[in-house]
Formats: structure tokens, sequence, C-alpha cells
């Protein structure tokens, strides 16, 4: 099945579409493994699961850590011409090249977890509509978007870690998050970059009106990013199905990031199996969304950056996981004597 193919069937539910699974095989190999290492069975607690999910996704018994995979799409938003943020929106375009110039928190994260960062901006130019007026995207942008992420993913990769830019994507996601589980925009919406209280009324206000022109009842993942979606959004869910596709196992960022994957959700229920949400962020309606899709973040560390940054910190749990899984010796091979 080609590509293009994939991302038409997600957009429409309107067919079947190849998924990997999880190796249950190859998780109890790994869990065999983790039985026979010089410590008290359990006792690295969740590292333990961590190095067995993996391994389940890998179909690895010691799951490779070679090419750990970090993309940040990169867009702008309608909606920022209603002041729902604290910058304006030129701000994209500029801290992109701050990432190419290598002088933000993403670059030095990476550069510490050896991660490697890829950087795509997407038509920053041409913002998506204004989603409180009328629709955001056309469907050909959607597929455009989509098949740009799914593309991007390599196939090599043995951890993919997504993140996004663009100025008053947190109202992107905040209507989309509300639509798809049908939750309080008063309790869901944050304060994004930064925004005063009184922002903060204003951006609730535009969200409803959002809400309003295009109801919260969305069957398709196509019709939930036309009507609220942004260029960014839709590259992340791409390169999800992707993941899921070659069975490579994600780290989902925040809230924008673990949002826009939740709305492939609508096409399959457990469809984001192969994710795991790398932090939870002060974003109000993260926690919501991480309950919903009954999820447990790696870290909390009141984040609420973006860029990919908190899931790059939790992939440096996953190596945690993976070395010690890898390279301890089991009882046999120290000469240590098991529990009596």
């Amino acid at each position: 099945m080609s590509n293009d193919n994939i991302i038409k069937i997600l957009l429409n539910n309107n067919g079947k579409v190849p998924l990997k699974s999880f190796h249950e095989y190859y998780a109890n190999l790994a869990r065999k493994h983790q039985n026979k290492l010089t410590k008290p069975i359990g006792s690295l607690g969740r590292l333990e699961d961590y190095a067995i999910w993996m391994a389940g996704w890998q179909k690895r018994k010691k799951p490779k850590m070679d090419s750990f995979q970090c993309i940040i799409y990169a867009a702008n938003h309608g909606v920022a011409n209603k002041k729902v943020s604290a910058y304006p929106a030129e701000v994209t375009k500029q801290m992109v090249a701050n990432f190419k110039n290598g002088g933000a928190a993403i670059n030095q994260l990476c550069n510490l977890a050896k991660v490697k960062l890829s950087v795509i901006p997407i038509k920053l130019e041409t913002p998506t509509k204004d989603f409180s007026k009328e629709k955001a995207m056309e469907q050909s942008e959607i597929i455009e978007a989509m098949q740009l992420g799914f593309d991007s993913v390599s196939k090599d990769c043995d951890l993919l870690i997504l993140g996004e830019m663009g100025i008053s994507n947190t109202s992107a996601a905040t209507a989309i998050s509300c639509a798809l589980f049908n939750e309080s925009v008063e309790k869901w919406t944050g304060l994004g970059t930064g925004i005063s209280k009184q922002k903060l009324k204003h951006k609730i206000s535009i969200i409803k009106s959002g809400l309003k022109l295009h109801g919260k009842n969305f069957k398709t993942v196509g019709k939930i990013f036309e009507a609220f979606g942004g260029r960014e959004m839709a590259a992340i869910a791409g390169s999800v199905i992707a993941a899921r596709v070659k069975g490579i196992p994600v780290l989902l960022d925040g809230f924008i990031t673990t949002v826009s994957a939740a709305t492939l959700t609508l096409f399959k229920k457990n469809i984001l199996d192969h994710c795991l949400i790398s932090h939870q962020s002060s974003e109000p309606g993260h926690s919501g969304v991480i309950s919903h899709l009954k999820k447990k973040p790696i870290l909390n560390l009141n984040m609420r950056l973006g860029e990919g940054s908190g899931a790059v910190v939790a992939s440096l749990i996953i190596r945690a996981a993976l070395t010690t899984h890898n390279k301890m010796s089991t009882f046999s091979e120290a000469g240590i004597s098991k529990k009596i």
C-alpha cells in the first residue's frame, strides 16, 4: 500500500492500514532476561518496563539505541491574529532560525542525549485560517502535511521523538482536545507561552467561538484537522502513523504533540500503543488528554516549552533503561548467588 493511500484512508476512515503490533514474544524474552540480571526482580521499577516495552516494539531481546531521532515541525496559525499568544506570529520563523543555529534548549538537550535533530518548517509564510471564523485547513493541505510527516521518519530510527513550534498552537490544540473528548474549555485552556489572566479569558472566548462554529462531533481525523488544525500538528500525526506502520516506538512531547497524535484515535482507539507520553506539561489540558488516553507520563517537571524538549529529557530515561537492560551481568555471569 502506498504512503499517500495510507494517509487518505486515515483521514476518511474508509479502509484498513497495515499497522505493526507489539510483539509479546520479544517482550517475554526481555522480561526473562531482566529477571536474570544482578538485582532483585523488579528493583529497577519502571526502567524495567521501558526496556521490555522497547523490546516488544523493536522485536529484539536487547533493544537498540543507536539512532534516536527528534523531529520538530513548525507552522503558523491564523488564529494568532486574535492575540491569543504572548508572542507575535513571526516568532515561529525566528525560533526556527534559532533551532538551526543551535541556540535553543532543544539543541543542547539533543547534544546531551545523543539524539539526531531535524527541524522542518512548513509554509511559515502561509498560516492556516482563523478557526474562530472559518475552517482552518483544506483537506489538500492536511494530506500534504501528513504526508510530509510520514515521509520524514527514517526506517532506521530506534526511537522517534516528536516536537513542535507554532505561535498560538496551544489554542488549536485546546480546541481539538475539547472537541475530541467533549471537555470544558475553561478547565482545559492554559497560559501557553505565558499570557496574562486577562488574555487567558480572551483566549477562552476565541476557542469557544471556534467550537460553537464547528461543533464537537467529529468522526474522522480529516474533519477535526480541517476545523482547527495546524500544519505542524498534521505532520506530527503523519509521523506517528509512519512509526506505527514501521514498528518504531515513539516519545510524544507535551500538550500540542499529544493532542496531534490523539486525533488518530478517531481512526482506531489503540493506534497509539507504540507511543509513550514523555512528560506531563503544565498546560491543564495535557493531564486531561493523558487521562483519556490512559497513559502515564515518564516525567513531570512542570515544563511547557515545547520544541520536543521534555521528550528528549525523557529519552535519557529510556537510555538508562536500555543501558542497564543490555549491559548488566546476569547472576550466572557474575558468579553471584540468587535469592534463596
